[in-house]
């Protein structure tokens, strides 16, 4: 395919965004080959990002702090969406449940002084105590939140709701929506085997109770609960989780594109999940991972951009992890369902097979890279203020 093949494909963005929800595929649309080890997705994915999208603390972007993150609301807010699975992140309680919370310490304030306490220090009944309580009449404990800079935050939302486990999740949330399960575990952790291998069997065990028929992705960035929960379990797919190089890590395993294929072929899980921009640095890593027999997903802040999702489909990218779950579903429907479904339309098997398997050359997927800094340029009025940065490291 030409770049200006793919200049005509972003031009056809509709002027009404208005878009038919595509169907959400059901347990029977993802072909898990077991002897193969391999995952293959029918269509391209849309996942919500802890639901309807993560939260971020005094930002200048009202939709950071629209609902509530890791919350029954926010994944029932995502499955109004044409959206096929959503992201959340799942730690064990010290009484071995498992709940839906992504940092590794919750912050409160009592009589004036701020404290913290580790997710997995506490029962469930102190963790459910934190935030808005589902009981009429009951007050919570006040919840803060730790920035990026340090800075303990008020957890101030537009939309509130109260913390859930994992198993009120597969009773409450839409049935057909499919669930990315990520083992969460702490960074400046060293966990032995045997600690690892209870939470991940508490976990299954929640898991092989309520799934039923709901699609189900494990993914985790620590390497061995990765590999771990593949020998545990060979009924859902694995992913490794990475941000190739964007933070570096002690673990090698987790610095790289090239390490995170190994970690997957050495423990025989079926996909990366990759920060996006690692990606882009590194286009050729694209192919080697679809030589290894392996899927990719992204996540990242790039991911809320419409072009550089489009970019990624043609890329032979399988999905993307995105916190503007209404816009990018959306903008998916409009610039890559379409229009591949009108290409289809006509001709024999294999000619559809080919266009749907659309492939580049490096200096190709080089020249379409710079590209998009135009074509974001061309979409925001105002272009927010995290881009230029991005797009400078992207692409030098």
């Amino acid at each position: 395919m030409s770049p200006m093949s793919l200049i005509s494909i972003l031009d056809q963005v509709p002027e009404n965004s208005a878009s038919s929800y595509s169907s959400r595929f059901n347990s029977e649309g993802m072909e898990l080959n077991m002897e193969a080890s391999a995952f293959t997705a029918p269509k391209f994915l849309v996942i919500g990002h802890r639901g309807h999208g993560m939260n971020i603390m005094q930002s200048s972007d009202s939709r950071m702090e629209a609902i509530k993150e890791n919350t029954i609301l926010s994944f029932n807010s995502a499955a109004k969406f044409p959206i096929d699975f959503i992201e959340f992140n799942v730690q064990v309680t010290k009484d071995d449940y498992p709940v839906i919370f992504h940092d590794d310490f919750l912050f409160s304030q009592e009589n004036g002084t701020v404290y913290e306490k580790r997710v997995n220090d506490m029962s469930l009944e102190e963790f459910l105590w934190f935030g808005p309580q589902r009981e009429a009449g009951k007050q919570g404990k006040s919840l803060l939140r730790k920035s990026k800079d340090g800075k303990i935050l008020r957890w101030n939302v537009q939309t509130d709701d109260s913390f859930c486990t994992l198993a009120e999740a597969f009773r409450k949330v839409d049935s057909s929506l499919g669930f990315n399960i990520e083992l969460k575990f702490d960074d400046n952790i060293v966990y032995h085997q045997d600690h690892l291998t209870h939470v991940l069997q508490v976990i299954l065990q929640v898991v092989s109770e309520y799934a039923k028929d709901r699609p189900i992705i494990f993914s985790s960035f620590h390497p061995d609960a990765a590999q771990l929960v593949w020998k545990l379990q060979n009924t859902y797919p694995v992913f490794f989780l990475t941000n190739c190089g964007t933070q570096v890590y002690p673990d090698v395993r987790r610095n790289s594109l090239e390490e995170a294929i190994k970690v997957c072929l050495e423990g025989g899980l079926q996909g990366i999940v990759s920060e996006i921009k690692g990606v882009f640095r590194n286009p050729g890593a694209v192919p080697k991972i679809k030589e290894a027999n392996l899927s990719l997903l992204t996540y990242g802040k790039l991911n809320n951009v419409p072009e550089a999702v489009c970019m990624q489909h043609l890329m032979g990218i399988d999905g993307v992890i995105v916190d503007f779950v209404q816009e990018i579903s959306h903008a998916v429907d409009d610039m890559i369902v379409k229009p591949l479904n009108e290409s289809l339309k006509g001709g024999n098997e294999e000619q559809k097979k080919a266009k749907s398997n659309l492939q580049f050359s490096q200096q190709e997927l080089s020249f379409l890279l710079k590209l998009i800094p135009e074509l974001i340029r061309r979409s925001f009025v105002v272009m927010p203020p995290f881009l230029p940065l991005f797009w400078a490291v992207v692409v030098d």
